[in-house]
């Protein structure tokens, strides 16, 4: 439970507590009048029970907000439970947030020793898997630079590396993994499976269900703090994907590049909601903020099936300059376009050239309706169904 506004609490001695006891009543009589400070409190869990076997794979999926990170920091300890206890056997290794327990100035190498010893890893550990993980990191060139150079990619690599040879019979992994490129993340699931299949506990939360379809043996849809459905992977995340308000909130740590920090987008919402009826045109509404004014820029829209980027819509025809202040961005696809089935949505940014950039992958996942007409019939298409037609000539 976390209690939203009100006064702020500042550590006091006990002779302050006593002192303000006294002083309450005394200042009822002088100002009866006086506004009280109201708190409002939220639980972010409750009445969340779970028994995870040894060896198994749970993914943790659901909304921004619902839970999922919170009951990853309850798990390793970093947070404590308002109500209820938690019961870990075993080792426990977590890789919550990029670069967590790395220190700026130090360079990769000090790092993996002093991120090893943190999470548990004795001197003999760290020394005798150390090219291991430097091999997976793939960063060996940069090992001697401060790690306050890296980007934030190779950041993740690092702390995934040092994290995965740790051996530790339960992983707890957040949506960290978004951050690194396509062939980095295939490598990282690779590595998570193998540690499942040592019969080694994985919990791994994630946005990308496709991921979470391939990796997990069992799948919990969390909203509002509470278990919404709990059973087998497909199951789950179909029954989220079709129940999904097709509306996204949306925070810094969905994004990675250059551009984070400058430009946030705060909103991603899919007008009609989820599923989409595809006899219609599909529209799309972002909205964000500019911290500063950034010159000749692209911002896009991309659809995601599968992991695999479908199509990418940008809001101009020519890169332009994004003011500062907040802005709003409309997109819009062509009826009959997608096919039925599952779906996410992403966002992105780029200016000169892609050197700076955002990006923010499977942020709302939504659902296209099964209907049929004379001009789109579905199981006889691909993925998308283009408009228009081709050529015929004469031989």
């Amino acid at each position: 439970m976390y209690r939203i506004g009100g006064e702020r609490q500042h550590y006091r001695t006990l002779r302050d507590t006593i002192v303000q006891a006294a002083k309450r009543p005394l200042e009822r009589i002088r100002h009866p009048g006086a506004a009280t400070h109201r708190s409002e409190t939220l639980w972010a869990l409750r009445n969340v029970d779970l028994e995870v076997d040894e060896g198994e794979v749970l993914g943790l999926i659901g909304r921004n907000g619902s839970g999922k990170s919170t009951l990853l920091k309850v798990l390793s300890r970093i947070t404590q439970p308002t109500e209820g206890q938690v019961e870990l056997r075993g080792r426990v290794a977590s890789l919550l947030e990029v670069g967590t327990g790395f220190h700026q100035e130090l360079t990769g190498r000090e790092n993996i020793l002093l991120n090893g010893a943190i999470l548990g890893m004795t001197r003999v550990e760290i020394r005798s898997r150390f090219e291991d993980i430097v091999e997976f990191s793939e960063i060996g060139r940069f090992l001697d630079t401060p790690v306050k150079r890296y980007s934030s990619g190779m950041y993740v690599r690092l702390a995934f590396a040092v994290a995965a040879h740790l051996d530790p019979e339960i992983l707890l992994v957040d949506e960290v993994l978004a951050v690194g490129d396509a062939a980095f993340q295939k490598k990282c699931l690779g590595k998570m499976s193998d540690i499942a299949r040592g019969g080694r506990t994985v919990l791994f939360v994630s946005h990308n269900l496709t991921a979470v379809n391939r990796l997990c043996s069992r799948v919990v849809l969390l909203d509002g703090g509470g278990v919404v459905m709990d059973g087998l992977p497909e199951v789950v995340t179909h029954a989220y994907v079709s129940g999904s308000e097709g509306e996204a909130s949306l925070s810094d740590h969905h994004f990675v590049g250059s551009l984070k920090g400058t430009l946030h987008y705060d909103r991603v919402q899919i007008a009609g909601g989820s599923p989409v009826n595809p006899l219609e045109p599909m529209e799309v509404r972002v909205e964000g903020e500019c911290v500063r004014e950034i010159p000749a820029m692209w911002l896009e829209l991309a659809i995601y099936h599968d992991d695999v980027r479908l199509l990418t819509r940008r809001d101009v025809a020519e890169p332009r300059s994004l003011p500062q202040g907040r802005f709003r961005c409309r997109y819009t696809l062509p009826a009959r376009f997608l096919r039925p089935g599952d779906y996410t949505l992403g966002l992105h940014a780029y200016r000169d050239g892609a050197r700076d950039h955002l990006i923010g992958r499977n942020l709302l996942a939504f659902q296209v309706a099964d209907a049929w007409d004379e001009e789109y019939v579905p199981e006889n298409t691909g993925m998308v169904n283009l408009p228009g037609h081709g050529r015929r000539d004469p031989a």
